[in-house]
């Protein structure tokens, strides 16, 4: 046990500081995982000396990843993707296997051993694609959606694979037709199991767990529902991945997929890196080393076959070539069920040793080299793609729209997006940019005049005409790049009227100074807001409310700086110089100011200012006058904290 615990310790320890290293230069942490599991396992430290004691909990996170999935695609929507899985996807398996079949046999001489290598060869890595285009934000493009329509049919490939291997291997060719139709009805059964009780089931069981307000409760639910349903699948021979993205795009039509997403990501994404280890953990350095010639080999012509079905299928399907393109680069590798039937052939003698050893370090290598290739997806396609103006950069498709557009939008977020349709709703001509592309890409399906960019950045800010717009709107709350942005507008625009959303008022000299014309700042405003509804439903006429607001908004809200802290108000060190508390402070007899004049006190030397005084209950009106203080008065602070303490110990004290 202590044993155990201290392997386990050890791995962990390694993980965290791979993982730190790797993001620190900018690498996905799936490469951090593998390289863990390589260092761990038995063929370099030996901490962990049989990776197949993590294998089942390791295995649970593709199963949780997979219902993550699921909760992204309804079930309407797998319908109308059936093309793609039964279509692409069978296309993509069966003529991989052929070829991959003919090719080993020719190598080998065996056609069961010819078989376990084309099988593994043929199917790609659902756990790593899935995961680095979640990451990406692409599970929604159009090449997405068809890397997983074909991973869902390679998953279910799997099942007759692991059936027929073992039966040509024992010989009883006369089963194998019986053994695939009883997996098939079995599979249907649980399938549609699965849907009946997710349709008509599960909506209502979370409904009650929801009404209990337990966050507990709801997260145990999340993780019961995804581990039984892939538990069922797995009891009748298919995997258990697919039956949670079953339950997961079952639960993806109900109102609370956003919160079951939420609460299954912490365990998800732990299970993954310790799945990634496992897979280093396979890896034999010395053999890869001494038979890398054949690994990159294999890689090769591994990705060859599979660029060229992908892509051709995809396009007599009627696909664009940057997805089908796209879409056959994310599936070269070869994928973790690759690892199951290299194990199984060896089981059963049909591969050597050193057979699997390579097949081992294809499937390692080539999973690790594909984060980086997702992350270089859009430049590797432009290579293939003869076309480079297909796509036009976003100062071409501003211009493309015929647009004089009179406000530009930074930022299309939540705000963003109600500013937008405010503006659409009068008339007014604007366009957008934000930096998030699942956001921009939606937006554009829906017609909004949003373009993909980082508008803190001056050639995108040039492209979408911020030289020459008269009214610029900073709508993300977040106010160091807000400055960024600002300064590069002032660079090529001083006339522009510039209105920029703040969280708080902070910042808010420092945003004017970099450019702003107008701080809108969200706290602040909503107080406005709460006042104006208060003066109203008072009798106060509209025409003095909203002149007193302009007021207040014309003099930086002025009188709204400062609010009396509580004792559950937190101040950290970076805004504690920047806020303004309010205080009061009682004059006892004893007290030093007590005698002098507000004019004689210097409070400038001491940065804060009198906002009130208060004597026998009463607000004296002018408290800057000659007048002096006595025992029992209430002086008003206005300061930053730690000058506020230091003038109340002055007051005091002397």
């Amino acid at each position: 046990m202590y044993g155990t615990f201290t392997s386990l310790l050890l791995l962990l320890g390694v993980a965290v500081v791979l993982v730190w290293a790797f993001r620190r230069i900018k690498l996905p942490a799936i490469l951090a995982y593998l390289c863990a599991g390589i260092i761990a396992g038995p063929h370099v430290m030996g901490w962990i000396s049989d990776p197949d004691e993590y294998h089942l909990i390791a295995e649970l996170g593709i199963v949780l990843l997979l219902f993550s999935l699921g909760l992204e695609f309804s079930l309407p929507k797998m319908i109308a993707m059936r093309r793609l899985v039964f279509g692409l996807g069978a296309a993509q398996v069966l003529g991989s296997l052929l070829i991959f079949l003919v090719v080993g046999f020719l190598l080998l001489g065996n056609w069961t051993a010819a078989l376990a290598i084309a099988g593994a060869l043929a199917l790609s890595s659902t756990a790593v694609v899935i995961k680095q285009l979640s990451e990406s934000s692409q599970t929604a493009t159009r090449r997405g959606q068809v890397s997983v329509a074909i991973l869902l049919f390679q998953d279910i490939a799997v099942v007759p694979l692991l059936i027929i291997i073992p039966l040509l291997a024992g010989g009883g060719d006369g089963s194998i037709a019986y053994s695939l139709l009883m997996a098939l009805v079995k599979g249907a059964a649980v399938i549609a199991v699965l849907m009946a009780v997710g349709k008509w089931v599960l909506p209502y069981a979370f409904r009650e767990i929801a009404n209990q307000r337990t966050d507990e409760l709801f997260v145990l639910a999340t993780l019961l529902v995804a581990l039984v349903a892939g538990g069922l699948t797995h009891a009748f021979g298919l995997s258990m991945a697919l039956g949670a993205f079953l339950a997961g795009m079952m639960l993806g039509e109900s109102k609370y997929k956003h919160q079951l997403e939420a609460d299954i990501r912490p365990f998800r994404d732990i299970l993954m890196g310790l799945f990634f280890t496992t897979v280093g953990m396979q890896l034999a350095l010395t053999t890869f080393i001494q038979s890398l010639h054949w690994v990159l080999l294999i890689i090769l012509g591994m990705t060859a076959v599979k660029l060229v079905l992908i892509r051709y299928v995809a396009k007599a399907l009627g696909e664009r070539d940057r997805d089908a393109w796209g879409s056959a680069i994310s599936l070269f590798q070869m994928g973790e069920f690759g690892f199951v039937i290299v194990s199984l052939a060896g089981t059963y003698n049909l591969l050597t040793d050193q057979v699997s050893s390579i097949l081992i370090g294809v499937g390692v290598f080539s999973m690790a080299v594909t984060p980086i290739v997702i992350q270089k997806l859009q430049p590797l396609v432009s290579l293939l793609i003869r076309e480079p103006t297909e796509e036009p950069d976003i100062a071409q498709k501003v211009e493309n729209s015929g647009r004089e557009q009179q406000v530009l939008i930074c930022g299309f977020g939540r705000v963003g997006q109600t500013i937008s349709r405010f503006l659409d709703a009068e008339g007014i001509k604007h366009i957008a940019v934000d930096n998030d592309p699942l956001r921009v890409q939606e937006a554009v399906a829906g017609g909004a005049p949003v373009y993909f960019g980082d508008s803190a950045k001056r050639d995108i800010l040039r492209a979408v005409g911020a030289a020459q717009v008269p009214l610029i709107i900073i709508s993300f709350s977040d106010d160091p790049r807000a400055i960024d942005v600002l300064k590069g507008i002032r660079s090529m625009n001083e006339k522009a009227f510039v209105i920029v959303r703040s969280r708080d008022d902070l910042n808010l000299d420092k945003l004017t100074d970099a450019g702003a014309s107008q701080v809108v700042p969200d706290t602040l405003e909503a107080s406005l807001m709460l006042i104006s509804h208060v003066l109203s439903h008072s009798g106060i006429p509209i025409r003095r409310i909203l002149s007193r607001l302009e007021q207040e908004r014309r003099n930086h809200y002025g009188d709204m700086h400062g609010f009396y802290p509580g004792s559950q108000t937190t101040v950290d060190a970076e805004n504690a110089d920047r806020l303004e508390f309010l205080h009061a402070v009682n004059l006892p007899e004893q007290a030093w100011a007590v005698g002098k004049s507000v004019d004689e006190l210097k409070w400038s030397d001491y940065q804060v200012k009198i906002k009130a005084l208060r004597r026998d209950d009463v607000e004296v009106e002018d408290p800057s006058s000659q007048i002096t203080l006595r025992a029992g008065d209430v002086v008003l602070l206005s300061g930053k904290p730690r000058y506020v303490e230091s003038a109340e110990r002055w007051l005091l004290e002397g």
